[in-house]
């Protein structure tokens, strides 16, 4: 592997780093998307555990949605990654988008699940 870091992976610890600064004790809600599938984790950085998760690999979605890669899924993944939230007595989070633009499938998933009763 090469020294220099990519364009994304730059991009990636930049909205880490940012993240880290004004989180002030929250949740983040991390997003990571392949080209067929969208995944989604809410993460407590101060013990490093995963509270809740949600993606479009589950056998209980793949019945609901034809395709893990489109707009769809990500809205369906985005209000159940709220309501696991919820369920773990999350309300607030902090999005963390990754190094990934915020529009199509990102902005699906985020605005479900501010639909959804999570706040960010």
């Amino acid at each position: 592997m090469s020294a220099v870091k990519s364009s994304f992976e730059r991009r990636k610890a930049r909205v880490r780093r940012t993240l880290r600064r004004v989180a002030n004790g929250r949740p983040r809600l991390s997003v990571h998307r392949s080209e067929q599938h969208i995944y989604a984790q809410i993460i407590c950085d101060r013990s490093g555990k995963t509270l809740a998760s949600a993606s479009s690999i589950e056998k209980d979605l793949r019945g609901k949605i034809k395709n893990g890669g489109n707009k769809q899924a990500a809205e369906e993944i985005g209000s159940l990654i709220a309501e696991r939230g919820k369920a773990a007595g999350i309300e607030e989070v902090i999005f963390d988008r990754g190094g990934y633009i915020y529009h199509g499938r990102i902005k699906a998933l985020a605005d479900a699940a501010r639909d959804n009763g999570l706040k960010f």
